[in-house]
């Protein structure tokens, strides 16, 4: 699933490409796409019509599009979901679910999704931010993040550590790919326990959590198939640069040891051996 770094990138390009611009019409060809619009997908298609984009946001792996009425158009992507500027001409996408027409004849913006299970909505009133999303943290790269806040949060919980940085009521937008990474390059395994940390710990980990997205943004995300790219249907390089996750078996880049991976919530975690030792069980 598209986790921070694969939305910012998302984020960014829209920005670039449908603020200020006013949708003309909306086509809902599949309605899975619109199933958390309530109202159903004429509805979705009739109050976005003649409606301006003002800017494009993010909280954690959402998207929002504020719009000159004071509602938001909100997106995420789920598994497979795409946004993707095309021209009016280019041949429709196989699991094209939503097309955005303008006004000024410009690039359509198109919702692909080959597994539907992400999917768009309107919020009512949501232009500064929709209350559907409201109970998600704010991310580290986010201005207002506050970092002591999150290190007494943190050491609050009594959980590991992997899966404090995954819960989305304390800090968004990291998901599995990113945390290993974050939890490398400080040491730590992912069965530490969040309440043994130090608070310089804490932070330490936390500039490690926020460089690492950083990194990722700054390549556009990670791609391990086709189905995560850009507005302009490019992937992201990220993982040329990634020192554990999917690297089971191949030497550490820090000490040599071979990778290991270890079955964590119906997924994979990865981690070395020797620059991440196991914490001892409490007795």
């Amino acid at each position: 699933m598209p986790e921070l770094p694969e939305v910012e990138t998302v984020r960014q390009g829209l920005a670039r490409w449908v603020t200020g611009r006013r949708i003309g019409s909306v086509e809902v060809r599949h309605p899975r796409a619109v199933r958390r619009h309530a109202p159903g997908g004429a509805h979705f298609a009739d109050v976005l019509a003649g409606r301006t984009v003002l800017d494009v946001r993010r909280r954690g792996k959402y998207l929002w599009l504020p719009l000159d009425s004071g509602d938001a158009v909100i997106g995420h992507l789920g598994m497979s979901g795409q946004l993707l500027l095309q021209p009016a001409s280019a041949p429709d996408e196989t699991h094209l679910r939503v097309r955005f027409r303008f006004t000024d004849d410009g690039p359509e913006l198109r919702f692909v999704d080959q597994r539907t299970f992400g999917g768009l909505s309107v919020s009512e009133g949501g232009a500064t931010l929709p209350a559907e999303i409201a109970h998600i943290a704010r991310d580290p790269i986010d201005e207002e993040f506050s970092d002591a806040q999150f290190v007494a949060a943190l050491r609050r919980r009594r959980t590991e550590v992997k899966r404090a940085l995954l819960d989305q009521t304390l800090i968004s937008g990291v998901g599995n790919i990113y945390a290993d990474e974050a939890l490398w390059r400080a040491g730590l395994h992912g069965t530490r326990s969040s309440e043994a940390l130090t608070g310089p710990a804490a932070l330490r980990l936390l500039g490690h959590v926020r460089d690492v997205l950083g990194e990722a943004i700054t390549a556009g995300g990670t791609s391990f198939d086709a189905l995560y790219v850009n507005v302009n249907g490019e992937s992201g390089y990220f993982d040329r640069s990634l020192n554990v996750y999917g690297r089971e078996g191949q030497p550490c880049r820090r000490c040599g040891a071979p990778i290991r991976r270890e079955a964590f919530m119906n997924r994979s975690s990865y981690s070395c051996p020797r620059c991440q030792t196991r914490p001892r069980p409490q007795r």
